[in-house]
């Protein structure tokens, strides 16, 4: 009997992936480039089970029924490129390639497109819930080339986490979609953590608490509207004792580091446009982290001026919950306006509550809150922003005093909180019918003739005004985001 699938990439995703596999009934062939990692994989893990290993791309090809799916879980970038330049000739017409690690969803387009050209059908899928979610039940967005997904959905939707029994995946749209809502899936990421870090020194450096009683918090936070797999860690971290009976979180490093995807989902926000604030302000709190050596010497020359909270502890600890639940909501309001526009943009169809669903369980942002997001958008599927839905748009009133107490608490004890005020500054500007841009634009019609519009005339018509009366009636091209 021949395998299913055939995976090619044996790290602790790839062999996690594997067994999920096998335990769901699915008979999978393995190939590593160092192929003594498949006689070890044999012989270690997958001991016992139906696994099949291979030494040679001929003999996975070999081995595989039609029609072949072959997925690879190698590093991105160019080294997927060369995997699928070497499959290409040992593959039929209508057979798959599966690219399951984070790769560019502009690589994921063109890898589509060139795949088609040979008659092959391509699935660029983003796979999140790290190690534990790979053997257990990932998260999974596939896009690509949709005559694929009825050959290898069976497969996907059993391998996946499931949330009231629905499997957290579904198609997500064509070419690079999958990937897609990956990036945008990561870019979230680095904005809850960073949040719960802001929390983290809030209530440490600002309110004076110990890690145990922080801990505490944060455990009676998971029970309520912040319930999510990263307040559940942050838990578990500040539990854990080191060797010396102290928190290690005390003794970890503060330098954090990151693999790219806020990054990308920063860079595509200004290419289209959107204000992504608070997960470019993430990422950027991850840059300043790293300057450590440079904090270290700042910190003796330009020292703080010495403040302490002197108000109501319990007060001032609800109003750091707040503050975290309602940054969370713009983060995600962010992020979901960012899909909307790249659909607009790259045509596709996304469907923002499956989206939901999908990350819902499984994956690094899993929470309850992710079910609050796809009603929302089961209530009206073209809604511009998730703070107009009316369960967002009261909890946003109800957190926004102590949010707002949260964020002048940082500013007075020195403690940096970069997305929880970019967030609220979001906030406020996008509730704000008139923003002091009519200014900032007679400032570029002032020095650059760009032109600009009317309050009392139509949209669409621009003017420019000699400001100086020697700049003369011509004016410049002008760019809109």
């Amino acid at each position: 009997m021949k395998a299913n699938i055939g995976l090619i990439g044996l790290a602790v995703m790839g062999q996690n992936l594997v067994l999920n596999m096998n335990d769901n009934g699915y008979k999978v062939a393995v190939f590593n480039r160092t192929t003594s990692k498949v006689d070890d994989f044999l012989e270690g893990p997958a001991k016992g089970t139906e696994v099949v290993g291979t030494h040679s791309l001929e003999e996975l090809v070999e081995s595989l029924e039609a029609p072949r799916k072959v997925m690879l879980m190698v590093k991105a970038g160019e080294v997927v490129d060369l995997w699928i330049e070497k499959l290409i000739p040992l593959l039929s017409e209508g057979d798959i390639i599966i690219d399951g690690g984070n790769s560019l969803y502009t690589d994921s387009n063109r890898r589509t497109d060139y795949l088609t050209e040979k008659g092959l059908l391509f699935i660029g899928t983003g796979v999140s819930g790290g190690e534990e979610g790979a053997r257990h039940g990932p998260s999974i967005m596939p896009g690509g080339n949709k005559d694929a997904w009825e050959a290898v959905k069976p497969i996907f939707q059993a391998i996946s986490a499931k949330v009231d029994g629905a499997p957290c995946c579904e198609w997500v749209g064509d070419n690079g979609g999958g990937h897609y809502v990956k990036m945008v899936h990561n870019g979230i990421e680095y904005g809850d953590m960073q949040l719960i870090c802001e929390a983290y020194q809030l209530l440490r450096e600002g309110l004076g608490l110990s890690v145990d009683e922080i801990q505490a918090i944060f455990a009676k936070w998971n029970t309520g509207v912040l319930d999510s797999y990263l307040v559940e860690i942050t838990t578990n971290i500040l539990a854990y004792k080191d060797e010396n009976g102290e928190p290690l979180v005390d003794s970890i490093l503060d330098t954090a580091g990151q693999k790219g995807t806020g990054k990308w989902t920063g860079i595509n926000a200004l290419d289209m446009g959107i204000p992504l604030t608070l997960i470019a302000e993430s990422v950027f709190a991850r840059c300043l982290s790293a300057q450590k050596d440079q904090r270290v010497k700042a910190a003796v020359a330009l020292p703080k001026n010495p403040a302490t909270f002197t108000g109501d502890k319990e007060e001032m600890i609800q109003a750091i919950h707040d503050a975290l639940y309602a940054s969370k909501i713009i983060s995600y309001a962010q992020g979901f306006q960012l899909m909307r526009e790249a659909a607009k943009e790259y045509d596709w169809t996304l469907n923002y509550g499956d989206i939901a669903l999908m990350w819902r369980g499984g994956c690094i942002i899993r929470s309850q809150f992710l079910s609050d997001i796809k009603k929302a958008y089961e209530k009206n599927p073209e809604l511009d922003s998730l703070l107009l839905a009316d369960f967002f748009s009261n909890a946003m009133t109800k957190a926004d005093a102590g949010w707002r107490k949260a964020v002048i608490l940082g500013i007075e004890l020195n403690v940096p909180t970069p997305t929880f005020s970019s967030a609220l500054a979001y906030f406020d500007g996008y509730r704000t019918a008139r923003l002091p841009a009519n200014l900032l634009q007679a400032q570029r019609d002032y020095f650059g003739a760009h032109t600009y519009e009317r309050t009392d005339k139509p949209r669409g018509e621009f003017f420019h005004t000699d400001w100086t009366g020697h700049g003369g009636n011509i004016s410049s091209s002008t760019y809109n985001v």
